[in-house]
């Protein structure tokens, strides 16, 4: 039975790189001004998620020294993704995209495998952990599946061709999931390790990526709504915490 809360959570993140289809008739002033609000959303999920889900359910598996050692590992190895294979938001076309659209891909793969492994540890820790990790996950999928789905048009490719491409990287998280819970169930470290590693990974990307995109809003209307957005994804996950 877990291992179908496990599949099915993850062919849901999966299905999420098709979102790029209903922002086809979308101008492109409205698309930009629908995005922040997804990226403040997504944000506050991220660090929500990560302190008041993941990081205490890692502490009672193993205790803080391992956890918080375990975290900065993720930290650092999402730091290292983005720095090799560009795995960022290209919102404002200042990158090289012809050789970026692939390299993209290249890192989004990478990035939706981990998604899979840490979907797949949290399950196996607990029903509950694993529904909220994969509402985290969600929520950070959104504003970044539409930004790839953009990034790869961007870049030349076909519309239909970049949903393609996207929906088949995204796939990379089944696997993931598969080899991660073949691994929790053959030692119970890697649960440990994994809910770990990526609470460090969410608060990368929550700092690194997403905050700086919310900080380059002009007006101070919509940097107000980003940060209300925000709140909400935090006020979520508090939520989560107690209902879920």
């Amino acid at each position: 039975m877990t291992l179908v809360w496990i599949l099915s959570a993850t062919l849901v993140v999966s299905l999420i790189s098709l979102l790029g289809v209903f922002t086809l008739g979308i101008k492109a002033k409205a698309f930009d001004k629908m995005l922040v609000l997804f990226v403040g959303f997504a944000t506050g999920g991220l660090i929500g998620g990560a302190f008041l889900h993941l990081l205490p359910e890692a502490i009672e598996l193993g205790g803080c020294d391992r956890v918080f050692f375990y975290a900065l590992i993720g930290f650092t190895a999402f730091f290292m993704m983005e720095r090799f294979f560009y795995w960022r938001h290209c919102h404002d076309g200042v990158c090289d995209v012809h050789a970026f659209t692939y390299l993209n891909l290249i890192g989004d793969g990478v990035h939706n495998f981990t998604d899979g492994m840490l979907i797949a540890a949290s399950f196996v820790t607990d029903i509950r952990l694993g529904i909220v990790t994969t509402l985290a996950v969600i929520f950070h999928e959104v504003p970044q599946e539409i930004g790839d789905f953009g990034i790869l048009v961007y870049g030349g490719m076909k519309k239909s061709k970049a949903l393609f491409f996207n929906f088949m990287c995204s796939l990379t998280a089944l696997l993931g999931a598969v080899i991660g819970y073949i691994l929790s169930q053959m030692t119970e470290n890697i649960s440990l390790f994994l809910i770990s590693f990526t609470a460090g990974g969410f608060i990368y990307i929550a700092a690194s990526d997403l905050i700086p995109e919310l900080h380059k809003q002009k007006t101070t209307k919509k940097a107000n709504m980003a940060f209300l957005f925000f709140i909400l994804g935090l006020m979520f996950m508090v939520l989560a915490k107690f209902v879920v």
